[in-house]
């Protein structure tokens, strides 16, 4: 078995993990409340859904949700989050390195909120199976960061991430007519530095719905 590289993308994650008592919040994206909050609930898949967050909210909402990552130690911490809040029978947590592989069946929603990672992923590929994974009148919603906060110069950051911009994505996905655009905005919101500089970031948001 070859040894994983300083940068491989399960090493990477895994250690961001388990070197921090807590990654995220705990709280779903807003822009997922924003955007899903009026879908009637089905099947859900949750694309890095890091501790649960987003998986746990859909499930509070009545979706059968199954919620994949690359971290054995964020979905650890998910699972236990899903079990203490009574909702272990919601959701199914898979460990999967998007891009080397991808959970199997078709969603009423498939969510990509922030699918962008400072080492290596196959970004393109991954938002294409997401999209195929999309059952008929299922909804794919994804959101990215449009760029770097306004208080950081692009130089400063020591990875290179992609920031797809609202056409360029749709390009890229090169959806047949089956599909309908319902959401295609870039939303700006207040972001401080770690030192408590104020400042803001844009983010960009897909909703599309497949019609048949």
């Amino acid at each position: 078995m070859s040894t994983p590289q300083p940068n491989a993308p399960a090493q990477f994650w895994e250690e961001r993990y388990r070197t921090s008592e807590r990654v995220w919040s705990g709280d779903p994206n807003p822009l997922l409340v924003r955007e899903a909050d009026a879908l009637e609930s089905g099947d859900a898949l949750d694309l890095g859904c890091g501790e649960g967050g987003d998986a746990l909210w859909l499930a509070s909402r009545g979706w059968r949700v199954t919620g994949v990552d690359i971290s054995a130690t964020a979905l650890e911490r998910a699972a236990t989050r899903a079990a203490e809040a009574g909702l272990a029978e919601q959701v199914a947590f898979e460990q999967h390195e998007l891009g080397v592989t991808f959970p199997e069946g078709s969603f009423d929603l498939v969510s990509a909120q922030f699918l962008q990672s400072p080492v290596a992923l196959d970004q393109d590929g991954v938002l294409k199976r997401a999209a195929e994974a999309v059952a008929p009148g299922g909804t794919l919603l994804v959101v990215m960061h449009a760029g770097w906060p306004s208080w950081m110069e692009e130089h400063e950051h020591p990875f290179d991430v992609v920031f797809p911009t609202l056409q360029g994505l749709l390009a890229m996905l090169a959806l047949p007519r089956a599909w309908r655009v319902e959401t295609l905005e870039a939303v700006e919101r207040p972001s401080s530095s770690p030192d408590g500089k104020p400042g803001t970031r844009a983010d960009n948001v897909w909703r599309l719905t497949r019609t048949a």
